[in-house]
């Protein structure tokens, strides 16, 4: 395979797809005239309105607006970043992209494929010959497809299996034992950590393999589920199970259902239900939240109907809300988990219990009134109190929904409870969405527009506010790690210097931004440059939509596609010259 620097490579890339090939893997495509046409694969739609044109290189759905390159393509389908989706592409195609990495990366990159040879190595000991683990998940009735569509594994009874395999290949014993897949005894000798377990892979949404789970097969075995411990390259608030499988469904479906463990998620899978994931324990985060929030807005928590369920259930509405999702929660019946349920009820069962879940103000006001009873005076003021602390916190409208709603249970007027919740002594000011924190790694770039803003906010903090309703003008992952370091810093204290932000950064991108901000000078001019630099970044966005609406019309012309949808197009190319007009472009 052929290297070549970041540029040229891409350069090379783009020059050998065929985004006819490219999407075809994936979209069924039929001849349409000169173009390509089928089912939308980023909304449900039932008669086509997916183009592809194999002379323009493009994709366009005059359905959903959806449209680019193959680049793109790969980016919304598989959710990946463009280095990511890159990279995809150069793999199939035999072009290596070379992105510049830092040496924390590198070390990275070493962890994560040894633990992709750990996950080869476990799939193998399930599959090549007869073994407890693959009896176990016989039993549990999964099929073979799914062992391998989620890579299962199994760890044997013998101590240094998989320690002997990598010593074999030289593989540093302080690396397997910072990865947790080997332990160190009192003897001075390193032993494997899972033995006789069904092993789950926990891979991110890049498709790295991160931490392992391993499943006790005897039931006297301690503990029941054994994990990795958190560790350079995996950090449990930064990532679900299974996300890596089921992103694209979330994302098709516009809903994600959050359970409790890997073989709930499996059986949901193999039982057709496909837009799932399981948040590694109980606790979800608020980083969990917002990876879920890049799939979909809308959130399904299914957890255990016991109190330590329900308790996880209410952490996770405080947790998913604030972030901006819409939250339902629901516990399948008879006293099963998800994994029994679908096994015994079916898809659709389960889907009813989804499409009936209650929203999470329901499930609060519903959890509020456990254990009182209701018909009695005393308790329905006690619940009344409680009620009043959940609604004070929603919006006026979503307020005027659940009190009417209460005023007709209760037989208590709209008014009475208007007033607990207006004058009650534990009221609150709603709650605000938290500001983004620091995660993820980052590539060291910034482009000269990320620069020069940044450099005006350090010089002059106050112009921070103006970012609030730009934060889009920031888009390389570096330029976004430290706006979000700097939006926290003015959240917090109002103001900050260059050496609060370089104190939250590693060494190697302190240094960068350090290298960068010392070549730009802004001589008091920093208000100027942050305007100017908004304006050129918006009017760089409006003509690149702009380029997009005029290979839209040219396919809609092509395909012979309906005239309103034409009419609409052409109102939004209309729109596009006017914004760009009042930006200043093309006087």
């Amino acid at each position: 395979m052929a290297q070549r620097n970041s540029n040229s490579g891409i350069d090379d890339l783009k020059s050998q797809l065929n985004i006819v090939d490219v999407i075809g893997r994936v979209v069924p495509l039929k001849r349409a005239g000169s173009n390509y046409k089928g089912i939308c694969p980023f909304h449900s739609e039932k008669t086509p309105s997916f183009i592809v044109s194999d002379q323009k290189q493009i994709f366009t759905c005059f359905g959903c607006g959806a449209t680019g390159d193959a680049i793109e393509f790969t980016k919304r389908y598989y959710n990946l970043d463009f280095m990511d989706a890159c990279e995809k592409l150069g793999k199939e195609y035999g072009i290596e992209i070379n992105f510049q990495k830092s040496s924390d990366s590198k070390e990275k990159e070493k962890l994560y494929a040894i633990n992709r040879e750990a996950a080869r190595f476990f799939y193998k000991a399930l599959t090549e010959k007869a073994n407890p683990g693959y009896t176990y998940m016989k039993k549990r009735g999964i099929d073979d497809a799914i062992l391998k569509k989620f890579g299962i594994g199994y760890a044997d009874r013998e101590w240094t299996s998989l320690y002997d395999h990598f010593k074999n290949k030289g593989i540093d014993d302080q690396d397997l034992i910072d990865l947790g897949l080997v332990t160190r005894g009192k003897d001075g000798k390193c032993y494997d950590k899972f033995r006789h377990r069904v092993i789950f892979p926990i891979i991110n949404a890049s498709g790295k393999v991160i931490g392992f789970g391993g499943r006790r097969i005897d039931e006297n075995d301690i503990p029941k589920y054994l994990n990795s411990p958190e560790n350079a390259i995996f950090q449990k608030k930064n990532n679900l199970y299974a996300l890596n499988t089921t992103k694209s469904e979330i994302a098709k479906e516009s809903s994600a259902i959050i359970v409790e463990g890997y073989m709930d998620v499996i059986s949901l899978y193999q039982y057709g239900v496909h837009n799932v994931a399981a948040s590694l324990g109980t606790a979800l985060t608020e980083n969990q939240a917002r990876l879920i929030k890049r799939y979909t807005p809308n959130v399904n928590l299914c957890y255990d109907a016991d109190p330590a369920g329900i308790s996880a259930a209410l952490r996770g509405i405080d947790i998913l809300a604030p972030q901006g999702l819409k939250v339902k929660v629901f516990h399948v019946t008879d006293g099963k988990d998800p994994d029994e349920y679908a096994k015994a009820h079916g898809r659709d069962a389960f889907l009813d219990l989804v499409k009936n879940a209650p929203t999470a103000v329901q499930y609060k006001l519903d959890a509020a009134s456990k254990g009182l009873d209701l018909t009695k005076n005393e308790d329905k003021v006690e619940y009344l109190k409680l009620a009043a602390d959940i609604l004070r916190r929603l919006s006026p409208v979503e307020m005027d929904v659940y009190v009417r709603s209460l005023s007709e249970k209760l037989k208590v007027s709209e008014r009475a409870i208007m007033a607990e919740i207006e004058g009650g002594s534990t009221a609150q000011p709603r709650e605000q969405a938290p500001l983004p924190s620091v995660q993820g790694e980052s590539e060291l770039f910034l482009s000269s527009t990320e620069g020069n803003v940044i450099s005006a906010l350090i010089t002059n903090p106050d112009l921070t506010e103006e970012l609030f309703s730009e934060p889009d003008i920031m888009e390389s992952d570096f330029a976004v790690k430290v706006e979000n370091i700097i939006f926290e810093l003015f959240g917090t204290k109002g103001e900050f210097e260059l050496d609060d932000i370089t104190d939250r950064l590693d060494p190697e991108e302190s240094q960068y931004l350090n290298e960068v901000l010392g070549g730009i000078h802004l001589a008091g001019k920093e208000e100027e440059v942050l305007k100017e630099s908004i304006k050129k970044w918006k009017l760089d966005t409006l003509y690149k939509k702009e380029k997009e609406i005029v290979a839209r019309m040219d396919l809609a012309d092509e395909s012979e596609i309906d005239q309103e949808i034409i009419r609409s197009i052409t109102e939004e190319f209309i729109r596009i010259q006017n914004d760009i007009k009042k930006y200043g472009g093309r006087e």
